[in-house]
């Protein structure tokens, strides 16, 4: 985006007036980042508008530059910042000259506070249109001293002409007289011989003149080595920006946004505020959600035939569920029957005690939540119950583990990896959550299980399953926090039951969805890795846990409703 600019040359008593006006990014806020604005400079006014069509319309904010303080971004070398008391705006240029022309003549306004305001501003010494600096030459010190020289040379011819003169005046009063041939001593006088001096003094002129000339030979000898010299010294400084230019860059990438000016997106200092913070990850959370709703529903539309013939993959995989007899001989095993069984009781126990609060009541849904954390890390606990119709535990816990369908159901997830396949119903999962801005990118190693509960946790249920997702490590696994994820800590459990209608209890055959219920309980805690604001965190988890909830069971239900029972 080239900036537009003229120069008015304005007499000696008027002040040198430049305006300038073309394209510019502006920060707007955190939820919009950067944006294209038309900039315009006019005496010292510094005003913006939306584009240059409605520059007629009247601005959108402007600013004196009288007072402003211009500074240049130390990372972004492309970004100023302009401030005025406790007005900040941030701008971004195209490229570092567009930047560099900005810069001189915003400066070129600003008074210093120690002078008057009265006195009058000078023209900038960078041109608009040109990107070369009007600075005085390399040999300048040369130019000087020549000057002086023909200075000298035109004193000198003045007092040749001034000696001619009073040669001539002498010659002709001796010439009148006979005086000056010879002079009586005893009157006090010398003889003096005014040919003589005259040509004395010519020849000390030109001795002078000579000695200038020596000096300006040995000075441009000097001046030859110092332009070596700073040759090379400009060669040294262009390197070592370019290796100020790398750093810069890489630490602008690591923490800085692309999309704003410098901030800490999370921790205990972050600059954004509350508000905008909260603002900008609802927005991020509702496009994602968008996008996988019109994915979803072109799913069902276009490739109902392929569901349909999924149909014998998806029990096939079922049927092949069983206690886990191949994972019993992995290293992780002992780890995942003792969280099963631990996170089983788990759910099982009551919310009358322990601290719990309820924070969603919806119906059948309800979820309850403990405040707790770790080194200032939210990691509260979560319980969440509901109860659905129409479909078995069996199912419910089937679309909540395999990770064909996880995409169909999980809005933030970017990509999903199986590491390791431990058995049938476990396995190794990397899953890679999508970056919701001003919130660093997570990701998830853990294992999931998948088992029936032999033993009802209920007398009336027909019968349960469970899934339970623990976070692990290992050699053979990435590591935690390498590149751009903050590694996410979970424990996940899914138990859900299944009722029947007592009236059809003796004829199983005979059943339909209408006779079925799933009770569901839903137990999670999640460390998510980084330290963001507890506040926001906690406001953020009490809006999306009950939508997840609801989408879930919401997918599971569609999917099942034209397949046959499965328990």
């Amino acid at each position: 985006m080239q900036a537009t600019a003229e120069d008015e040359s304005l007499s000696e008593n008027e002040e040198n007036t430049t305006d300038l006006k073309g394209y510019l990014l502006k920060w707007v806020n955190y939820i919009h980042g950067w944006q294209v604005r038309f900039i315009c400079l006019k005496d010292s006014t510094l005003s913006y508008y939306k584009s240059a069509e409605d520059s007629d319309f009247g601005c959108r904010g402007a600013i004196c530059l009288e007072r402003a303080t211009i500074k240049e971004h130390e990372i972004d070398e492309c970004r100023f910042d302009i401030s005025v008391e406790n007005i900040v705006w941030f701008f971004r240029a195209d490229n570092l000259d567009d930047k560099r022309n900005w810069v001189e003549v915003l400066k070129s306004y600003r008074i210093p506070d120690d002078e008057s305001t009265q006195l009058k501003r000078h023209g900038s010494a960078m041109s608009i249109i040109s990107t070369t600096l009007s600075t005085t030459s390399g040999n300048s010190l040369k130019q000087t001293i020549r000057e002086k020289l023909n200075e000298i040379e035109t004193y000198r011819e003045i007092l040749y002409n001034q000696i001619d003169a009073l040669q001539k005046f002498f010659d002709a009063c001796a010439d009148k007289n006979g005086l000056l041939s010879s002079l009586e001593v005893d009157n006090g006088l010398r003889t003096y011989d005014f040919k003589g001096e005259a040509i004395t003094f010519r020849e000390t002129t030109s001795a002078v003149s000579i000695a200038l000339n020596h000096c300006i030979e040995q000075i441009t000898q000097k001046e030859d080595k110092f332009i070596k010299k700073l040759d090379k010294e400009i060669e040294r400084r262009k390197k070592l920006e370019e290796e100020l230019k790398e750093c810069q860059e890489e630490l602008r990438k690591a923490k800085m946004s692309p999309n704003g000016p410098d901030f800490e997106e999370e921790g205990p200092y972050s600059q954004i505020p509350e508000d905008e913070f909260f603002d900008a990850v609802e927005t991020g959370l509702e496009k994602i959600e968008e996008v996988q709703q019109i994915r979803v529903k072109l799913k069902l539309q276009n490739q109902q035939s392929q569901i349909e013939s999924g149909q014998i993959v998806i029990e096939a995989v079922l049927d092949d569920f069983g206690t886990g007899n191949m994972a019993k001989y992995h290293t992780l095993w002992p780890e995942i029957d003792t969280v099963c069984l631990e996170q089983l009781k788990h759910a099982l126990e009551g919310v009358s005690d322990d601290g719990w609060q309820i924070f969603a009541d919806e119906g059948e849904m309800k979820m309850y939540r403990r405040e707790e954390e770790i080194e200032g890390i939210v990691v509260d606990p979560l319980k969440s119950c509901h109860v659905v119709k129409g479909c078995t535990a069996r199912e419910m816990c089937h679309y909540f583990f395999d990770p064909r369908y996880r995409n169909d159901w999980e809005t933030t997830l970017e990509e999903c990896q199986i590491l390791e396949e431990i058995s049938p119903d476990t396995l190794v999962f990397l899953q890679t959550h999508k970056r919701i801005w001003p919130a660093n990118q997570r990701d998830a190693l853990f294992w999931s299980h998948m088992r029936r509960i032999t033993n009802s946790t209920d007398e009336n249920a027909h019968d349960a399953w469970l899934v339970c997702n623990q976070s692990t490590e290992g050699p053979n696994y990435p590591a935690a926090n390498q590149g751009k994820c903050i590694r996410i800590h979970l424990r996940v459990i899914l138990l859900c039951q299944t009722f029947i209608n007592p009236e059809k209890l003796d004829d199983l055959d005979n059943l339909t969805r209408d006779d079925l219920t799933c009770k569901i309980t839903y137990c999670s805690v999640v460390n998510p890795g980084g330290w963001i604001k507890p506040n926001l965190l906690r406001a953020v988890y009490k809006k999306e846990y009950p939508k997840f909830l609801k989408r879930f069971t919401g997918y599971v239900l569609e999917q099942s409703k034209n397949k046959s029972i499965k328990f």
